[in-house]
């Protein structure tokens, strides 16, 4: 019986993943133009490695720049 109720409990939810998968591919691409932009920038080999860096956190610097704009 106790069994039921928590079957029954957990099939309430329900889960889509439709959303994280397309933010994905909007942070893959994202990602990639990053990439190039600050490969194209780059002077030197160890200036390129720091672009792919910055590339992989390009997100954060948008936020952070965003919201000092706006004052928050």
């Amino acid at each position: 019986m106790d069994n039921e109720k928590d079957f029954n409990c957990k099939s309430k939810h329900h889960y889509h993943h439709a959303a994280s998968s397309s933010n994905g591919a909007v942070y893959g691409l994202g990602f990639i133009g990053a990439a190039v932009f600050f490969l194209l920038k780059a002077t030197t080999f160890w200036v390129g490695v720091v672009g792919i860096l910055k590339a992989l956190v390009w997100p954060a610097f948008l936020v952070f720049y965003a919201l000092r704009s706006l004052g928050a």
